[in-house]
């Protein structure tokens, strides 16, 4: 028999998360003489309070931090001497995997690989438990009545167990070429108190708590096995003193459930009719149907399961209805398919003043991260919300700091995001921090001072207005935000079936004829690939005027300043007018595409002649032809009416150009007599 091992510092990683907070509460309580570091980064589905038993033990210290970052790791082990590592920290829910399989590699494989070189360099560690997954061995047949056994082959079947099987070989690398001192383990379903809810029996829970209908991923006949997290808990206090160098344990039960059956059981914990409560959604890209595992291995070093079914979902729901708000807002997480974020360095924190008086140790790392750390209100509790809360991008920009100022008079709640359109971790962060109900984009290049800048800056706008907008619609696509996006006009030119002077206008529909500039052909790329998002709402917005004719971006004060100007009849933004509509479209949930400007077209003279009767007397311009024009210019300019019936459409009180000009532009600025 395999002599019993004694720890003496002990690294958790991941110990703010579900299973490895119920490991780390059990091992301070059991055993007072362990020394107990816990290393987490404190993503989405961590949280400070799950360590609340352990808070004030002296022999318990958390630190704030990525196991990514290899600096922190090995200073963490030479300075708290830690002798033993159980490697909890992954991320490890299905649906995320499939909507952002790079940040599970990134976690999963090279935050262990940073893990594994660490205790190869410091050479001090005793005992590495890798802590991995039931999924490794992919699908098991329906009709198998002996699971998998430790020894069976790894066949992944979605990025998640990819992930997981591919550390797994890393830790059999270590384990083989340096000697490592590795045990791995791979576990069925755990459920149980403090889980996020973006797991099934949670998220059920939490539903049926509320009278919503449970989503069920196909037809509900996928088999699962479930342990409850005490008796997990307690087979890896068994695995750490009894566990074999070099071997790996399954952590399972014989006692399988159907999706569609755990449904039932938990609607009639709450007196719910399943026949109305449980609805039937698109299946995963690939569900296993079935995971059996063979728990021999770990039942000859003295483990058994404990807790029947009954009692532990009893448990389970007794907490999730005494403690409703423990994660906050998890309206994302229960959706049928959730993309919950995957961001370094949100904090959650302990309620109260508790967490400002407990003995034990917590400290933040920020070494591998640029960001954030957002600490809770003073009295621990989150200031009340708005039904409204908007994420603006293109602070700098005109039409983004004209929204901030309709939020303002609005009383609309509002931030602008930080983040770089083209980093999808940065909008994350902001996503996460912000908790927005709707995504408002006014970022982009148009050009400095105009769009001739594009012909020679052609990566810098690629990556700000195609990559930049796809990223931002692909995040608020997978947390199901609605993205209103500001697009342009620009993207038409007058043809035979658009002849100027007809009034017949480019509809939403047709096609973009006009690549002159390579700014208009970046923006009808990205026009025509965010129609594959259903959750955005494209702006066409054209040749944009306001009030402010001190503006250089104002169409009407950049021609008020040209010494020669075209004159062709073209549809117009008056922005004083649309943004307001713009907002209020977000709040009807518009989306597709719409023709973002007044109704019908204004030409330069007419212009000219407007801002002479109402500003300047005075003013006297001259005019050339677009041969001329081509003289002075870099890139062809559009020229366009469009259609605009479908906004007239939606908004009946939508001006035409010209009435919309005289009314929010030329009367508040009147200096004139007329």
């Amino acid at each position: 028999m395999t002599a019993t091992y004694k720890p003496k510092n002990i690294l958790i990683t991941g110990a703010a998360g579900f299973i490895a907070s119920h490991v780390c509460n059990r091992l301070i309580q059991n055993y007072p003489e362990y020394y107990i570091v816990v290393l987490d980064k404190l993503d989405y589905c961590s949280n400070l309070k799950n360590l609340l038993p352990s808070r004030s033990s002296p022999n318990f210290k958390f630190i704030k931090g990525d196991i990514g970052s290899a600096d922190l790791v090995n200073f963490i082990l030479l300075t708290e001497s830690i002798d033993t590592i159980m490697h909890f920290a992954a991320q490890t829910h299905v649906d995320n995997s499939f909507g952002n399989s790079f940040e599970f590699t990134k976690n999963n494989i090279y935050g262990t690989h940073v893990l594994l070189e660490a205790c190869k360099v410091t050479g001090q560690i005793r005992r590495f438990i890798h802590v991995s997954t039931d999924e490794v061995y992919g699908e098991t047949e329906e009709d198998a009545v002996v699971g998998n056994h430790e020894a069976s082959q790894l066949l992944p079947t979605n990025p998640y167990s990819a992930t997981k099987a591919g550390a797994e070989m890393l830790v059999m690398a270590y384990g083989r070429s340096y000697g490592l001192p590795v045990i791995t383990t791979r576990g069925n379903n755990v459920y149980g108190p403090n889980q996020f809810p973006e797991k099934l029996i949670p998220k059920f829970i939490l539903l049926a708590m509320e009278g919503k209908t449970l989503p069920i991923h196909g037809d509900g006949s996928n088999v699962r096995s479930y342990l409850y997290c005490e008796d997990v808990a307690e087979a890896f206090e068994v695995i750490l003193h009894r566990g074999e160098v070099g071997h790996v344990y399954n952590i399972g039960t014989k006692r399988e459930r159907r999706v569609i059956d755990v449904a039932k059981e938990i609607c009639l914990l709450f007196s719910l009719n399943p026949d109305t409560h449980i609805k039937f959604v698109e299946n995963r890209p690939f569900n296993d149907q079935r995971y059996f595992l063979d728990d021999e291995k770990l039942k000859n070093l003295g483990w058994s399961e404990r807790t029947t079914w009954e009692e532990g979902l009893k448990k389970t729901t007794e907490w999730y209805v005494k403690n409703p708000d423990w994660w906050g807002d998890v309206s994302g997480a229960l959706l049928p398919h959730p993309r919950m974020l995957m961001v370094p360095g949100i904090e959650r924190q302990f309620d109260g003043s508790d967490a400002r008086d407990s003995n034990s140790t917590f400290t933040v790392d920020n070494s591998s991260h640029s960001q954030l750390v957002f600490p809770a209100s003073s009295n621990g509790r989150s200031a009340q919300k708005s039904s409204l809360k908007f994420l603006i991008y293109g602070r700098t920009g005109w039409i983004g700091g004209l929204l901030g100022e309709i939020c303002e008079k609005q009383e609309i709640p509002f931030e602008y995001g930080r983040g770089r359109l083209e980093d999808r971790s940065q909008l994350l962060a902001d996503i996460q921090s912000v908790k927005p109900t709707h995504v408002f984009n006014a970022a982009g290049v148009t050009g400095r001072p105009n769009v001739d800048w594009c012909e020679s800056h052609k990566p810098e706008t690629i990556r700000a207005n195609v990559v930049g907008t796809l990223t931002l619609a692909d995040v608020c696509r997978a947390h199901g935000l609605l993205l209103m996006n500001y697009a342009t006009g620009c993207i038409f030119e007058y043809d035979e079936a658009h002849p100027i002077g007809s009034g017949i206008g480019f509809k939403e529909e047709d096609k973009p004829n006009f690549i002159g500039s390579f700014y208009s052909k970046t923006k009808a790329m990205v026009e025509e690939l965010l129609k594959e998002y259903d959750n955005v709402c494209t702006l066409r917005v054209r040749m944009p005027i306001s009030s402010d004719l001190s503006n250089p971006r104002n169409f009407i004060t950049k021609i008020t300043r040209y010494s020669k100007v075209v004159n062709i009849p073209n549809s117009m933004t008056v922005l004083d007018e649309l943004l307001p509509i713009s907002i209020e479209m977000a709040k009807r949930n518009c989306r597709g595409i719409w023709n973002f400007t007044n109704t019908g077209v204004v030409s330069h003279n007419e212009i000219l002649e407007m801002y002479k009767k109402y500003i300047d007397p005075s003013f006297q311009w001259v005019n050339f032809t677009l041969d001329e024009q081509a003289k002075v210019i870099v890139a062809p300019r559009s020229n366009n009416e469009m259609d605009a019936s479908k906004l007239k459409k939606e908004f009946p009180e939508l001006l035409s150009i010209k009435d919309s000009l005289i009314k929010h532009v030329f009367q508040p600025n009147k200096k004139t007599s007329a």
